[in-house]
């Protein structure tokens, strides 16, 4: 390990002395950067400056949010609009954004060195909201016409490459006098026609997936999982071509949301984790902790009204704990899998019901095993028949109440309008200890005591 990081700083110094036989790629040198920051202050900053101005925006794209912030206001304005320069349209608005939280008035400067035609792309896209597919498109698409040749679209398309001006090309879109999609071709397929020939005459089938500047960009993740798809052609209402959603954007949506259900599931803002300030941190967790601990209260003061019974049967508290922990694990499995389907539209309105009754079967059945196994150690460990039948009641019960409010508590939250992976962790607990205490101490009062 310690070889391969010799051998990338010294590649990095190779690329930042302009060297083309050791190109890195940008998260690449993103990540080396990160390093060179966590020894190396004065060092950090120097690599900034020697950093290549073709790829200094996709370097800054690539950095964490708090060395990003640093190497923006490091770098002059006329540095930064070079940056955006070269990056494709919506990467350029990203960067943009990204200049503006720092600092508003070094913004407007960017955004002033830009040409027109940069500016109107980049106030086009921003003022989608973050989570429309417009926020997400780039601009740049190869287009044809149906009366175009192939010969001709390939010609075009090879001075494109040359002058830069696109990239990550999948589709041929076409469009019709009035850039309305009609069409989309992938290219492995073009390379098959008669150059010769229009696309009318080449063009088979009309059938084309594309989206709305309007949509959700969780939907869009969701056709790119759902049809394995490379690229997607943007629309507006009226049918025209906007742009398109490559891939690698896709990805960053599917990560960041599943860095948020993780987060979230455990009681974890995931914005807070990415502050520096160990207090903020401190501060978000702590909220949520605070939430736990009046939860835990309650279920404490479910045990209080059985005190009588606990000094009479010690036992009980020994075995306490494991009713509450199943309870509270099988819940959590259930909540996972729910939470997770329904972020990938798995589990809707009309199947719901279907769903809370499966993962309510498959409690009750563990409750079943478990309670068995659990009563059969219960009688051998203390040699009284009737705590081994207050443990396997209780444990059957508590599963079963798990189940249901795992499966039923995100989609109760999702009916709120509340993100179902925020909170329902600290619900389900809370139902779990409150439920399986009650259930196992009540129990215990009914059968034990005479």
């Amino acid at each position: 390990m310690k070889q391969y990081e010799n051998e990338m700083q010294h590649a990095l110094e190779l690329y930042l002395n302009g060297s083309e036989e050791h190109d890195l790629h940008a998260s690449e040198v993103a990540y080396l950067l990160k390093k060179i920051r966590s020894e190396d202050k004065e060092a950090f900053y120097l690599a900034l400056s020697r950093l290549p101005q073709d790829s200094r925006g996709d370097v800054l794209l690539e950095l964490p949010e708090k060395l990003k912030d640093e190497a923006i206001t490091f770098y002059s304005t006329k540095e930064l609009a070079e940056a955006v320069e070269g990056l494709e349209s919506d990467d350029a608005a990203d960067l943009v954004q990204d200049i503006d939280e720092v600092d508003e008035d070094k913004s407007e400067a960017v955004i002033a060195h830009l040409d027109d035609e940069d500016r109107e792309e980049i106030a086009h896209l921003r003022h989608y909201e973050e989570d429309q597919a417009g926020a997400w498109m780039q601009i740049e698409v190869f287009d044809a016409t149906l009366d175009e040749t192939i010969q001709d679209a390939r010609d075009r398309l090879k001075r494109m490459k040359e002058l830069d001006e696109i990239e990550n090309v999948h589709q041929v879109f076409i469009i019709n006098d009035e850039r309305r999609l009609i069409a989309t071709i992938p290219l492995e397929n073009v390379i098959l026609f008669d150059f010769s020939k229009t696309f009318r005459e080449q063009l088979e089938s009309k059938e084309f997936r594309s989206v709305e500047v309007s949509s959700p960009i969780e939907e869009v993740a969701s056709m790119f999982e759902q049809y394995d798809l490379s690229v997607l052609p943007v629309v507006d209402r009226q049918g025209h071509l906007v742009g398109r959603i490559t891939s690698d954007d896709i990805y960053d949506v599917i990560e960041d949301r599943a860095t948020e259900q993780i987060y979230n599931l455990a009681g974890v803002n995931d914005e807070a984790e990415l502050e520096e300030d160990l207090f903020e941190v401190f501060k978000k967790r702590a909220s949520w902790l605070l939430i736990n601990l009046f939860t835990a209260i309650l279920a404490s003061i479910v045990i209080g009204m059985f005190d009588e019974t606990l000094v009479a049967f010690v036992s009980l508290a020994i075995l306490m704990p494991i009713v509450a922990s199943m309870g509270g694990n099988a819940g959590t499995q259930t909540l996972t899998v729910m939470v997770r389907k329904m972020a990938l539209g798995d589990i809707d309105v009309v199947n719901a019901k279907d769903a809370v009754i499966k993962e309510a079967t498959v409690a009750l059945l563990n409750g079943f095993i478990f309670a068995v196994l659990m009563g059969i150690v219960a009688y051998i460990w203390f040699d009284v028949p009737r705590l081994g039948l207050v443990i396997g009641l209780a444990m059957i019960f508590n599963l079963l109440i798990a189940g249901l409010f795992g499966a039923f508590i995100p989609l109760l939250l999702k009916r709120m309008n509340i993100d179902p992976a925020v909170g329902s962790s600290v619900l389900l607990t809370t139902a779990t200890d409150v439920f399986g205490f009650l259930s196992f101490l009540g129990l215990a009062s009914l059968i034990l005591i005479k």
